[in-house]
């Protein structure tokens, strides 16, 4: 169950607490997803709108199924699609689902701030209500907005490295800093997080800041190529904060091929299959686990009120849009910091399969770390 606080709050301050509750991790190739057929005339139509496959495999293996399982369950007729990093695939499916499907509801998780807009401007010309999933649309004024408490991801991020470092016995600790997509204002949210942990002991001189850049698109090829410039220009890099597990593996690719893997802090995030598998390894320190389920249950459960004309029951926080200083109506979760400790929990709530992390060459891992199959 979820519970429920009264909050008003800016981004970087407001949390609301879901319970953690499984969700399917099965994902599906196709691009396009839709409820029952049965009556399908006779269920509300929402459409669902996620980002891309290339940064993260969470959108395909976690969210959309989540998002699927929680749809039947409404009796909805529910339309998810996936824009694949294109800007105008994501506008084309809109107009799809706003124009030809008639959807009463539009879950979206944009791929940048300017196709948002564009998105909800038409959505609202129509009257249809919008929902931000995941990601705030600055400036868009959306009708709701459901994440996780973003802030919240990135001091999770900012204390579990500096925790590694500890742990590591990290002497003279010198950071590389791998910031998410400038055009995403959860990079920006993550950024606020870790710095309020890593800039006063920067401040304080006790770790050195090296290097610092945003990665356009969360391109995990960049994120290497920008890496490897960094180490290039400062070989004494032994901590690298990575905003995700996607571009965290393009770094420890590089800390391999250095010979210097495992002697390096490095954080990430999303408790992918590889994230896990570099913690198993002993290359990655920690990722942060959250659960799909905890934005997808809420969101298609806000839709069927919204769809159905009925007055939402969730009490929410005000979260402020950093471009506009508008109050939007949020239900933000809290996130979960992932090391070898609880490593199977992912797994056990059967986020990420543990078919894909304990392949052949990780079974006598996971069997150590106490991982067990499903």
């Amino acid at each position: 169950m979820m519970r429920k606080a009264v909050l008003t709050a800016t981004v970087g301050a407001a949390a609301l607490a879901f319970g953690v509750a499984a969700c399917s991790s099965s994902s599906s190739p196709s691009s396009s997803s839709s409820g029952s057929s049965n009556n399908a005339g006779a269920k509300p139509k929402v459409g669902i709108i996620l980002p891309e496959t290339a940064t993260s495999a969470r959108w395909e293996g976690a969210d959309r199924p989540a998002l699927k399982a929680e749809c039947d369950k409404k009796n909805l007729e529910c339309d998810i699609q996936n824009a694949q990093g294109s800007d105008q695939q994501e506008k084309t499916i809109a107009d799809t689902m706003l124009k030809t499907e008639h959807v009463q509801v539009l879950i979206l998780c944009s791929i940048d701030p300017t196709t948002g807009q564009a998105v909800t401007s038409e959505a609202k010309s129509l009257g249809v209500k919008v929902i931000d999933y995941d990601r705030l649309v600055t400036g868009s004024s959306p009708d709701y907005y459901i994440s996780f408490d973003n802030v919240a991801v990135g001091k999770a991020q900012g204390t579990a490295l500096a925790a590694a470092v500890q742990s590591m016995a990290i002497k003279s600790p010198d950071v590389a800093i791998l910031d998410g997509a400038p055009t995403d204002n959860n990079a920006t949210l993550f950024n606020q997080g870790y710095m309020s942990v890593i800039q006063p002991l920067i401040d304080a001189k006790t770790w050195k800041k090296s290097a610092e850049q945003a990665i356009a698109n969360w391109d995990n090829t960049t994120a290497g190529t920008t890496f490897t410039s960094m180490y290039n220009a400062d070989h004494n890099i032994n901590v690298v904060m990575v905003a995700n597990d996607g571009m965290a593996n393009a770094v420890i690719a590089d800390l391999k091929n250095l010979g210097i893997n495992g002697k390096v802090a490095v954080s990430g995030q999303d408790a992918t299959a590889g994230g896990l598998q570099h913690i198993l390894d002993g290359d990655q320190s920690f990722t942060i686990y959250k659960p799909a389920s905890q934005e997808a249950v809420p969101a298609v459960d806000l839709a069927a009120e919204l769809a159905a004309g009925t007055t939402p029951t969730e009490t929410f926080a005000n979260v402020t849009d950093p471009t506009n200083q508008q109050a939007i109506k949020s239900l933000l979760a809290t996130p979960i910091t992932i090391t070898k400790a609880n490593i199977d929990q992912p797994i056990k709530e059967n986020y990420t399969p543990y078919k894909d992390v304990c392949t052949a060459a990780y079974v006598a891992k996971c069997t150590a770390a106490g991982i067990t199959a499903q």
